[in-house]
């Protein structure tokens, strides 16, 4: 109950909420960190994944191949990263999107090959060119699976941009590692609370963008 209370200070303490090393700061940072590492990671995976889906070639090899780097440890690939560039966001990012890109990959290629190949074919028939077809027809089908990765994707990023503290930028992690140095382990637990909130409301988010995008049809046959 005293590291409960302990925490509850924490967060009431007037100076957490102020100047750079502030909650607010610290979110602003811990956001853009998160928001680009999604953004890079979906415009590498989102293409291919369409492409690789609508043409169904190479993507047996291109989904193992994401499988396997869910396997990379994100620490690792920072350290390697900071050994050959230096200290920057740039290990942070290639780290981050290492871990984003094989959940929107894995999920747009599974979901515009799953697309009926009935209602493919109807398409076909009406005249439309393969570009319409995806367009039109296995895109709006698949979305539910793309916005599905997205949204694994953006919750492994907020939970994982603590790292960026690791190699002396900013966000939430400062809390934790900062906490860590210092043996407060109230701003440990406080910055783990944040982190853990701020992963929630990107589930909330795109649970809404799903409901506001997704076709009722499709999201009732789901």
């Amino acid at each position: 109950m005293t590291f409960l209370t302990d925490v509850w200070h924490w967060f009431g303490r007037s100076a957490n909420w102020h100047g750079d090393d502030g909650i607010p700061h610290r979110l602003v940072e811990h956001l853009g960190y998160s928001g680009l590492a999604l953004l890079l990671a979906a415009l590498v995976a989102l293409p291919l994944g369409l492409l690789i889906g609508h043409t169904g070639r190479g993507g047996l090899l291109v989904v193992n191949l994401a499988n396997a780097a869910r396997a990379l440890p994100t620490v690792g690939v920072v350290i390697l990263v900071v050994t050959v560039v230096g200290i920057g966001i740039l290990p942070v990012l290639v780290a981050l999107v290492a871990l984003a890109v094989p959940p929107i990959l894995v999920n747009t290629y599974q979901g515009v090959r799953g697309v009926d190949a009935d209602l493919k074919d109807a398409a076909r028939g009406m005249g439309m060119t393969g570009w319409q077809v995806l367009v039109g027809v296995e895109i709006p089908s698949a979305l539910p699976l793309v916005l599905l990765g997205l949204r694994t994707a953006a919750i492994q990023i907020v939970s994982t941009a603590t790292i960026a503290a690791y190699v002396s930028l900013g966000g939430l992690g400062r809390f934790v590692f900062d906490g860590l140095a210092r043996e407060d382990y109230s701003s440990v637990a406080g910055g783990a609370v944040l982190v853990a909130a701020l992963a929630l409301l990107s589930e909330a988010v795109f649970v809404i963008v799903q409901r506001a995008v997704v076709s009722p049809g499709i999201r009732q046959r789901g």
